[in-house]
């Protein structure tokens, strides 16, 4: 336990110096004896740790993806917090997806016994014609990664209401202005009704969504209209990405 404590003041001793530090330097600020600074330097080094170059200490790729696996732990928190936090606050299941490496990736659904999400009975990736928040990201595509898309998934009816071949799709994904929600009344699961945010961060298509039971139709509009307001806070206020 000792030698971990040791080798954990090396490292943070390390981060601090961001032009790098020699050994001696270091055995001084973390008021170890040099002989076991350098034994742990060396070691930290070997793992992958630490990089030495030129007689100083640097982070190694080891120390920066601990670093980075942190970070978006703590992006993760933050967005689940704030999911939860708009669960509670709006009365609806708050769902937060990405569209990556062409696939739609639902990240996280946030609901409660009295508001559940919607059950995925048809896989999300493979029916993101027939839901809102798969519109909504493919409604942030070029044109070229949406007809790659639907090559790989075509349109199908799931329920009767389900939207019926791939040009009426595109033509619907083409009318939906920049910022507006995406709305679909049980296209994807009978006696649901869903609407979609569009969020775009550089060349990321995310979306925040929500669904209601259909007999609460008219409760969708305005309650994407203030998770639209909440996200619009949200982004502002913490700058974050959203890659998750």
């Amino acid at each position: 336990m000792g030698s971990v404590q040791r080798a954990m003041r090396l490292l943070e001793c390390v981060t601090g110096h961001e032009h790098g530090a020699p050994a001696k330097q270091l055995a001084r600020e973390t008021g170890l004896a040099l002989p076991t600074a350098y034994h742990l330097l060396r070691t930290l080094a070997h793992e992958g740790y630490l990089r030495r170059e030129r007689g100083l200490y640097f982070l190694g790729e080891a120390a920066e993806r601990l670093s980075s696996s942190g970070a978006q732990q703590k992006r993760r928190s933050t967005i689940l917090g704030a999911l939860a936090r708009w669960r509670d606050t709006i009365g609806v299941p708050v769902y937060y997806a990405l569209y990556r490496e062409g696939e739609i990736d639902v990240m996280c659904v946030s609901d409660s016994p009295g508001n559940p999400a919607v059950e995925e009975w048809a896989d999300f990736r493979e029916t993101g014609h027939a839901h809102a928040i798969g519109q909504c990201l493919l409604s942030q595509l070029d044109d070229g990664a949406r007809r790659d898309h639907l090559d790989r998934y075509p349109v199908q009816s799931i329920t009767p209401y389900t939207i019926r071949d791939d040009h009426a799709l595109l033509r619907r994904l083409e009318r939906t202005q920049r910022m507006e929600p995406v709305v679909e009344r049980q296209e994807y699961a009978l006696g649901s009704v869903c609407a979609a945010i569009p969020i775009t961060v550089g060349t990321t298509a995310a979306t925040m969504a929500i669904s209601l039971p259909a007999h609460q139709a008219d409760r969708l509009l305005p309650a994407a209209g203030q998770l639209q307001d909440e996200i619009e806070r949200f982004l502002g206020a913490f700058a974050i990405s959203i890659s998750m």
